[in-house]
């Protein structure tokens, strides 16, 4: 069951690539299983989608999971940037509690 839902998600991306939820839900799925797809795929979010708001609250743990301090802190800046700009205060609140706890975990 899992295969054919990545296998659907990659023949979704494969008709529309510049769908952007396309390709978060494959980065999504991809944490799961592969990092380095996972890693592509947020990459490709962050540099050809960057106001796709959703992407750097998973983005920002996926790389601090991985231990990339600084893309952590430009991911979760970003974020709450972008945000703020939209006024959307629960995105907001999400991000500076991510990116609160991250910063609390540096210090530790």
């Amino acid at each position: 069951m899992k295969g054919s839902f990545l296998t659907s998600l990659l023949t979704f991306y494969e008709e529309d690539p510049t769908d952007p939820f396309n390709v978060y839900a494959l980065a999504i799925e991809y944490t799961k299983s592969d990092p380095i797809q996972a890693e592509r795929f947020f990459e490709i979010l962050l540099t050809q989608h960057p106001d796709y708001l959703p992407t750097y609250y998973h983005a920002g743990a996926f790389f601090a999971a991985l231990e990339k301090v600084e893309k952590t802190e430009q991911i979760y800046q970003k974020g709450v940037e972008l945000a703020r700009s939209r006024n959307d205060s629960k995105a907001l609140r999400e991000l500076m509690g991510a990116y609160n706890a991250f910063l609390d975990e540096l210090d530790d």
